[in-house]
């Protein structure tokens, strides 16, 4: 497999895009981002924040108090990466009439 594949499944997965659209804004603490993204396991949470963190967009600052406090940013190759996925989430936004008139006239076709 393509290394740049897999890159690309990172950041255009379900939750990637997610997390890092909501990262674009403001940094965010566990629990917030789990709301802000809304509908994410804890579990798929941590896993999505991992990758991400393993791949260089986002970073995870653990601050040695009590309660622990971790907050999540993303980093410059991190913004890049938002920046690009998010747009492609805005185009599919305002698309969305287009694709479903092409798939009423494909389906119309079939039947």
């Amino acid at each position: 497999m393509c290394p740049s594949r897999l890159i690309l499944e990172h950041v255009t997965s379900r939750w990637g895009v997610l997390v890092l659209a909501a990262l674009l804004e403001r940094s965010y603490r566990f629990s917030e981002l789990r709301r802000a993204v809304g509908g994410v396991s804890e579990k798929m949470l941590a896993q999505t924040l991992r990758t991400l963190e393993r791949d260089g967009f986002v970073h995870r600052d653990a601050k040695p108090v009590i309660p622990p406090r971790v907050d999540y940013t993303l980093t410059p190759l991190g913004i890049e990466a938002a920046e690009q996925v998010w747009a492609l989430a805005r185009w599919t936004e305002r698309r969305v009439g287009a694709v479903r008139a092409s798939r009423e006239a494909y389906d119309g076709a079939r039947a």
